[in-house]
């Protein structure tokens, strides 16, 4: 109840505590994955990014491996679910097979490539690379990480 009298008015809008992002874990029949080196900072990582706020998750998921490499993906499983807590974004990570298009470069990256496992180990920070692996890994349930960005968590920030 406002008690100045005042009229209320609408509701301010509620800021998000998180971000949610998406990214393909997209698996060539040689076992070979495919990866990004991005334009901003250098780094390779899986193609992916932050959803659409009315964008259906499997959607967000082949538009931004399409945008960011030129390949077309069909969605398979759910293989991961990462948060980065400095920077309050949630990671889905889904495995993909590629169904179309080539390889081509975009605003967002620099170069594409596939690459086997050791190459991923090789090229790519841990907090992307156990992306990649853990979809490589078997069709078990989806693994659950917490990082900072750099690493990896090895037990819960709260415990230590």
């Amino acid at each position: 109840m406002v008690s100045s009298g005042a009229a209320a008015g609408p509701a301010a809008p509620i800021t998000p505590l998180h971000s949610v992002s998406v990214a393909g874990a997209v698996v060539r029949a040689d076992g070979r994955v495919l990866a990004i080196q991005r334009a901003d900072n250098g780094t390779w990582e899986p193609p992916g990014g932050v959803l659409e706020p009315a964008e259906a998750i499997e959607d967000g998921v082949r538009r931004e491996v399409f945008e960011e490499t030129g390949i077309k993906v069909s969605v398979e499983r759910l293989t991961g679910v990462y948060k980065n807590v400095s920077r309050g974004v949630i990671a889905l990570v889904f495995r993909c097979r590629p169904e179309g298009g080539h390889e081509q470069v975009s605003e967002e990256s620099v170069a594409v490539d596939w690459l086997t496992a050791t190459e991923v180990r090789e090229r790519m920070s841990e907090v992307y690379a156990v992306r990649l692996l853990d979809a490589l890994g078997g069709d078990g349930p989806p693994v659950v990480r917490t990082h900072d960005g750099r690493a990896l968590f090895r037990a819960s920030p709260e415990t230590g």
